[in-house]
């Protein structure tokens, strides 16, 4: 099933070239929903009491290199898998009912961006999983500098020299990690389990960590390597920006905990601190930046960088509940900043501007518009009760924690997520109309795309569950990785025995067993 859905998109995408013009929008919808159809299938059909991998395919691809394709599904990826089949039909849909010029490219591009996407969640190989990571480049290059707006070259030329630095520098650490492990391994092997199970020396995990740090910052984005954002943000479809904030940073913050924690414990833990200061440095800057932009574009864009942090923090936090919010958060924020995204597209074809200074008084006649839009700032902002709430307490909880100091410093974006939420609301929902602003309630197509973003993000506020009861088994594996490893009956030098008792750190809870009496 998980060979269907990854392969479906980008073959749809080939279809298109073949169908009738008029048929290539209902053909990629169509292609959307099947794989969306298969993403829910996967969720309903996944055992909560398997804490491994399911639905496993593992075949030889690359024998000489020691390469195979090797995918699966675990507690992490489930979700991570529906949030990208959740938007990529919401974008897909959006788009069609507006059939873009080149249509058969644009359809194209997208269903070869969702494969890549999909194939990133999936993949259990390493160089499989660097080229998938690697291929989400290609279509949103082309989305964004083929049918994107003003200044539309420049911002993919910065753009892809960005993530294209930091995609060079994952695979030169790709490759290092298999040729180092391949002694211990006993043969060159990219395969994730072999990896973990043999992990290189420290003083190599500290360089190859970085390496890979570096890319998956820059994809998220994270503050200092965010410099793409604001020039990509302005000039992309705003389809094409549901997908790029919506699911495309969250690969980078699933390779943390699919990568780093498991194949790098020692550089993680060394560099825990770094991590936590530049996503609480994060927080605040993207807030502050949030706050003082008149573009929607660029509210939302910064408000991400902001709660990106909030999930960095949390991965970070090397803390079993800070990881769990980590993972519910991912999806949070994708299903917000999606909704977000398609709320600024609807008031950009009723007003015809983005800036929020323009905008007002849509409420008085679109109160479904304002009603929706309403539901999806509560949950921006973390209102008690929304799933986004659930997710940063849980973040705050496990950063208080590992590193009591930082949760107190972060827990300031929360105040400050609530001043540009309901100011990106209030001006544009609820300020005088002026002058020349045409305000319209949304139509049946409309609803049709936005209603159901809305609906799973009540549904997440009512069971957060659904989330954190599949996933708490994986991360718990994760994030023990990260816990010393001292070989039973073999006691080191000043280690005077072991017991299986209790100890106040982030290791002790839910594995006794690496407690250690000095």
């Amino acid at each position: 099933m998980i060979q269907v859905m990854l392969w479906m998109p980008v073959a749809v995408g080939l279809l298109c070239f073949a169908a009738p013009r008029r048929a290539v929008p209902i053909l990629a919808v169509a292609g959307s929903a099947a794989v969306l159809g298969l993403a829910i299938a996967v969720v309903a059909g996944f055992d909560t009491a398997e804490p491994g991998l399911q639905q496993t395919v593992n075949e030889s691809w690359i024998p000489d290199l020691g390469v195979r394709y090797q995918l699966g599904v675990d507690g992490i990826s489930l979700f991570l898998l529906s949030l990208t089949a959740v938007l990529w039909t919401a974008a897909t849909v959006f788009s069609a009912l507006r059939t873009p010029e080149r249509r058969r490219i644009y359809f194209f591009m997208l269903g070869l961006g969702e494969t890549a996407a999909l194939g990133a969640f999936l993949a259990q190989d390493l160089l499989l999983f660097v080229l998938f990571f690697d291929l989400m480049l290609v279509p949103f290059w082309f989305l964004i500098g083929a049918f994107g707006g003003e200044n539309r070259i420049a911002a993919t030329t910065k753009m892809i020299v960005y993530t294209l630095v930091g995609s060079l520098l994952m695979l030169v650490a790709a490759i290092a990690t298999a040729i180092l492990a391949s002694d211990q391994v006993g043969h060159l092997s990219f395969s994730l389990a072999d990896l973990s199970a043999h992990t290189v020396s420290t003083s190599s995990q500290y360089w190859i960590f970085c390496f890979f740090a570096a890319a998956f910052l820059i994809k998220m984005p994270a503050v200092l390597v965010h410099g793409w954002l604001p020039d990509a943000y302005k000039a992309a479809p705003l389809p094409v920006l549901v997908l790029l904030s919506g699911v495309l940073s969250k690969v980078g913050a699933y390779g943390f905990l699919r990568v780093a924690l498991p194949l790098f414990p020692q550089a993680v833990v060394h560099f825990q601190e770094l991590i936590l200061v530049i996503g609480v440095g994060g927080i605040l800057y993207g807030s502050i930046m949030a706050f003082t932009q008149t573009n929607v574009r660029l509210i939302a864009g910064y408000s991400s960088i902001a709660q990106l942090g909030f999930i960095t923090i949390g991965i970070f936090s090397l803390r079993p509940d800070g990881a769990d919010g980590a993972v519910l958060q991912m999806v949070n924020h994708g299903l917000v900043v999606g909704a977000i995204f398609l709320v600024v597209a609807l008031l950009w074809e009723r007003t015809g501007t983005e800036d929020l200074v323009r905008l007002g008084g849509m409420a008085f006649r679109a109160p479904v518009l304002a009603a929706l839009f309403l539901i999806v700032t509560l949950a921006t902002l973390a209102m008690p009760g929304s799933a986004n709430f659930i997710g940063e307490f849980y973040i705050l909880i496990g950063v208080f924690q590992s590193k009591i100091v930082y949760s107190f410093v972060a827990a300031i974006g929360v105040v400050l997520a609530a001043f540009y939420a309901i100011r990106l609301f209030q001006r544009s929902m609820h300020n005088r109309k002026p002058d020349g602003i045409a305000s319209s309630e949304l139509s049946l197509r409309d609803v049709a795309v936005l209603a159901p973003l809305v609906a799973c993000i009540v549904g997440l506020a009512l069971y957060p569950g659904l989330i954190l009861g599949r996933s708490d088994a994986a991360v718990k594996d994760k994030i023990a990785a990260t816990c010393p490893r001292l070989p039973a009956g073999k006691p080191q030098p000043g280690w005077t025995g072991y017991a299986p008792i209790p100890v106040p750190d982030r290791c002790s809870s839910g594995h006794p067993e690496i407690s250690v009496i000095k």
